[in-house]
């Protein structure tokens, strides 16, 4: 058995009905590419059991420790069948971006059996009237719980499911039944005996711990009293985004040219990700404005840390932290708005080194048998509504290959990603690169965001504003080239 890490047991813990804890991906695909420009479900099958026996990780299941004393297990699952995690469906007539969508989001919707390994991957026909799509092309949506993986581990687990071409040769890999079990099940006594151990081994350690982070805390309010640190966005307002969530998803999203926001960041001298961030931006400020909804001051968001480099590699398989930053909704001009969110991040960023970067670890770092009655208190009595720091969500960016992956020999064609809602963040956004491409996707409340295709339209209308403006800002003056952002993904 292999224990879960602080942050891995920090996302069970917060399961709830209404807040499942899993991300997810649609990949759509090109059948044309593979042998007989056919592929069969028996052959998307065999290639995701074949990949799977690489990672033991996705053909585990959880064993709780009895009492909830200790964080839980990972164990090896003897009963697995990969023909139940993988599911055949065809979209209802008119087979369009619509239906998809809603598809997605019901799927989406589902919590996981938290009895068996946390994952699900659906193989979706019927995508006949999509504009842009090859004939016959079909999507596969996966969604795993993130205690297995969080964004860049994600890029791990795409990249084992993949080809670099559409035959590669035989790889011989043994079955998933001949390879040895790496987490053979314990018994309850002797999980019991490990807790108390490690209560005990730990004692100092924590203590030291928590040492560490009070001084940590103390030193970086002293920094920010000597304006040492950017102001945090304590004041930020809150919008029909904070309210709390229920159980119900909604899904919709666009895709744009890469060269284009190449091109929007070499005009301003920002970067992709603070394009990306504008856009995104701009999208809520219309949607607000729709609504008169639109505060007068800037909006606020989360945006997660990949820490791995930071940090280094141990047990957690989610390495993550959280940043929060203005995003400056109450600005009209796109430029303008442009280069005030690159302030704000590049201020953000200096919080990335404090403890303010951990508040993900805070559900994971006492017993189950605390935390999770006190996250089902959170959430069953609306507790979010007396938070006094607003926050319009979270924006999440993750790099994806700039190469052809293929599935089956089919080639995938277009990518998105689906995040989760927290109790008092009803609104997610995944800005996802790929193969020359740049999908931005939108997870939200069905009640809170009731027409996510009008705030798709939203998200456009900004993208072709910014556009515009850039281009025309390029003309009279071309700024140094910037590089890339490092803002964790």
């Amino acid at each position: 058995m292999k224990q879960l890490g602080i942050l891995d047991s920090a996302f069970i813990n917060l399961e709830h009905p209404n807040t499942p804890q899993q991300i997810g991906g649609l990949g759509i695909y090109d059948p044309s590419t593979a042998p007989g420009e056919f592929v069969r479900f028996k052959d998307v099958l065999k290639n995701f059991e074949q990949r799977l026996a690489r990672m033991p990780v996705f053909r585990t299941r959880l064993v709780e420790v009895p009492g909830g004393i200790d964080r839980p297990y990972w164990v090896t699952d003897d009963k697995f069948d990969v023909e139940y995690h993988i599911r055949h469906i065809a979209l209802p007539e008119p087979g369009d971006w619509r239906q998809l969508c809603i598809q997605v989001a019901r799927l989406h919707s589902r919590p996981l059996d938290m009895s068996i390994p946390l994952w699900e991957c659906y193989i979706i026909e019927g995508l006949d009237n999509i504009p842009d799509l090859p004939p016959g092309s079909f999507a596969v949506y996966t969604k795993m719980h993130h205690s297995l993986v969080d964004g860049a581990g994600g890029q791990s687990f795409m990249a084992a499911l993949h080809d670099l071409e559409p035959a590669p040769a035989v790889d011989p890999v043994k079955s998933p039944m001949e390879i040895e079990y790496r987490y053979p099940p314990l018994g309850a006594a002797e999980m019991i005996g490990r807790a108390v151990f490690n209560r005990a081994r730990t004692a100092v350690p924590n203590a030291r711990g928590l040492w560490n982070a009070a001084r940590g805390f103390a030193d970086t309010a002293l920094r920010m009293y000597h304006s040492e640190l950017p102001p945090l966005p304590m004041d930020a307002p809150r919008t029909r985004f904070d309210n709390p969530v229920g159980p119900h998803r909604v899904f919709d999203a666009s895709i744009y040219a890469l060269a284009d926001f190449k091109a929007m960041k070499n005009a301003t001298g920002t970067t992709l990700n603070d394009v990306a961030v504008a856009i995104i931006s701009g999208g809520i400020r219309r949607y607000l404005k729709h609504y008169n909804e639109l505060p007068e001051v800037s909006l606020a968001v989360n945006m997660p840390v990949n820490m791995r480099k930071r940090i280094g590699e141990n047990q957690d398989n989610n390495q993550v932290g959280s940043m929060m930053g203005e995003i400056h909704t109450n600005v009209a001009d796109p430029i303008e708005r442009l280069h005030k969110v690159h302030e704000s991040l590049e201020g953000a960023k200096k919080y990335i080194d404090t403890p303010f970067v951990d508040p993900l670890k805070l559900p994971g770092l006492a017993p189950p048998f605390l935390a999770k009655p006190m996250s089902r208190l959170y959430v069953d009595r609306k507790l979010t509504r007396l938070l006094p720091v607003g926050s319009a969500g979270v924006i999440t960016n993750v790099p994806g290959p700039n190469f052809d992956l293929y599935c089956a020999g089919a080639r995938l064609v277009q990518f998105y990603c689906q995040g989760l809602l927290t109790p008092g963040g009803a609104l997610f956004h995944a800005v996802f690169s790929i193969s020359g491409t740049v999908s931005i996707s939108v997870t939200s409340d069905r009640d809170i965001m009731p027409d996510p295709q009008f705030y798709r339209q939203c998200l456009d209308e900004s993208f072709a504003e910014m556009k515009a403006a850039c281009a025309a800002l390029a003309k009279g003056r071309l700024r140094p080239q910037a590089k890339l952002s490092d803002t964790p993904r």
